[in-house]
C-alpha cells in the first residue's frame, strides 16, 4: 500500500511540473506476457519491484587526492549519502536499492576491513531498510591483480582477498532478515585485455576466466552459508563473465550448488541498445517500432527468462539505464519499452544512478545528491509504474 500511495503522490508532483511527461505522454506498451512459474522465489522478485543503484558512491576507489579513505564515499559525486536521499528513493516507489561497494581501499595487509568503513555501509543499509527498501550489498571495483582477478594464475591470491571480504560482509549482516541480499562480484572480467568486454568462444583465456568465475561463485555461496544465522538461507546474487547476459548460458555459467533451496539470484547488466543507452557518442533516438532496437532489449532479457525464470530460478537485471543526451522524450520511450519487456518476462531491473547530470559523459543521474530531490520525475514515474504491474496484458 505504501508504494501505491507513493506512486499517487509522484503522479501529482509530475502534473504540477510545466512541460513534463503529463503533457507529453509516451504511449503505453504492453509486451506479450510470458509464463512465470509460481514459487517463493518468484514472489520475492515481485516484492522487489523496481530497483535503484547508489552508484559512484561506496564503489568510488583510488581517490588518492582525498585526506582519508572515509572521504571516498564522496570522491566521485562530491556528496555524502543522506537519509533524505534514501527516503526520496523509497517514497518515489522504488522497491530495492543496490549499494555497490569497493573494499580494497579500506582493508589492511591481511584484508581486514576498516571498522569505520563497514559501519558506514551498515548505516546506509539501515536507512534503506527503515525506508522499506530491499537492499543488495556487493563487491564492486575490486577486479585487479592486486585483489582478485578471474584467471588461474591469480586464483589463490583472489580467493584470499574475496573470502576475507565476503566473510566480513556476511558476519556484519548475519542477523538481518531476507531484505538484505549479498552479491558476490560486480562485472568479473579480464580487465585490461582485448577480451575485457568481449567473451571470445574458443579462447583459452576466456574459457579459463569463465571457469574461475564459476569457482568464485561457489566459494562465495559456501563462505556466506558457513557464517550461519540468517545467512544460512539468505538470497545471494551471482553472475557470469562481465555480468553479460550472453555469458549466462550453459558452457559458460554454472549455477552454484547450495544448501538452501532456490535462494540464489542470477543477475546481469544490459545497457541496450548500446549506441542509444550507453555510448556517449551514439545516437539520441529510440523507438520501440525500431525492431533492431527493441529486439536488442528482448534478446538480453529473454536470456534470463529462458535459462532461469522459466525454470523457477530468480534472475534480475540489476544495472540498466540510458544516459542523458538532452533527449528526454526518447529516454521516456526507452524506459516504457525496457521495463515493460522486463516485467513481461518476470525480471526486475535496477536503474544505474551515478549522480551525474552535467557534461558529455555518462549522465545517468535521477536524484540530486545535494538535495535528495528527483531531477527526472518523468523517468521515475514510468520506471515505477511499469515495474509495479505484476501481470501485463498481451498485445
Amino acid at each position: 500500500m505504501k508504494r501505491y500511495v507513493a506512486l499517487l503522490l509522484l503522479f501529482c508532483l509530475i502534473l504540477a511540473v510545466p512541460g513534463s511527461f503529463a503533457e507529453s505522454a509516451v504511449p503505453e506498451y504492453n509486451a506479450p506476457v510470458q509464463e512465470i512459474p509460481d514459487n517463493e522465489a518468484m514472489a520475492f522478485l515481485r516484492k522487489m519491484g523496481i530497483g535503484w543503484n547508489l552508484g559512484n558512491t561506496f564503489d568510488a576507489n583510488n581517490c588518492t587526492w582525498l585526506k582519508n579513505h572515509m572521504e571516498y564515499e564522496k570522491g566521485w559525486t562530491g556528496y555524502y549519502t543522506t537519509r533524505e536521499l534514501i527516503q526520496s528513493v523509497a517514497d518515489a516507489g522504488f522497491g530495492f536499492i543496490r549499494i555497490p561497494v569497493s573494499w580494497h581501499d579500506h582493508v589492511d595487509k591481511d584484508f581486514n576491513v576498516s571498522k569505520d568503513w563497514m559501519d558506514r555501509v551498515q548505516e546506509v543499509v539501515d536507512w534503506a531498510l527503515d525506508s522499506g527498501l530491499i537492499v543488495i550489498v556487493n563487491t564492486h571495483h575490486d577486479n585487479d591483480a592486486k585483489w582478485y582477478y578471474p584467471d588461474s594464475a591469480h586464483f589463490d591470491q583472489s580467493v584470499k582477498f574475496l573470502t576475507a571480504v565476503w566473510t566480513q560482509m556476511a558476519e556484519r549482516f548475519r542477523d538481518y532478515d531476507d531484505r538484505v541480499i549479498l552479491e558476490a562480484l560486480n562485472e568479473p572480467r579480464l580487465v585490461g585485455t582485448a577480451n575485457e568486454w568481449n567473451f571470445q568462444a574458443g579462447s583459452a583465456a576466456c574459457t579459463d576466466a569463465a571457469d574461475v568465475i564459476n569457482r568464485f561463485n561457489q566459494i562465495f555461496v559456501d563462505t556466506v552459508r558457513a557464517t550461519g544465522g540468517n545467512n544460512a538461507a539468505r538470497y545471494l546474487c551471482v553472475t557470469g563473465y562481465a555480468a553479460s547476459p550472453a555469458n549466462l548460458v550453459p558452457g559458460r555459467f554454472v549455477m552454484p550448488s547450495d544448501s538452501a533451496d532456490n535462494r540464489i539470484i542470477v543477475f546481469a547488466h544490459a545497457y541496450t541498445p548500446y549506441d542509444f543507452a550507453l555510448n556517449t557518442k551514439g545516437g539520441k533516438a529510440f523507438a520501440r517500432g525500431n525492431l533492431s532496437q527493441r529486439n536488442d532489449i528482448v534478446g538480453n532479457i529473454s536470456v534470463l527468462y529462458k535459462n532461469f525464470i522459466s525454470r523457477g530460478i530468480p534472475a534480475i537485471m540489476d544495472e540498466c539505464g540510458c544516459l542523458d543526451k538532452n533527449n528526454l522524450d526518447a529516454r521516456l520511450e526507452w524506459c516504457m519499452t525496457y521495463v515493460s519487456i522486463a516485467t513481461s518476462y518476470g525480471v526486475p531491473v535496477a536503474w544505474w544512478d551515478n549522480g551525474s547530470f552535467n557534461g558529455n559523459g555518462e549522465n545517468f543521474g535521477l536524484f540530486s545528491r545535494a538535495t535528495g530531490e528527483a531531477v527526472f520525475p518523468e523517468i521515475i514515474k514510468i520506471l515505477v509504474a511499469r515495474a509495479m504491474t505484476e501481470t501485463v496484458p498481451a498485445e
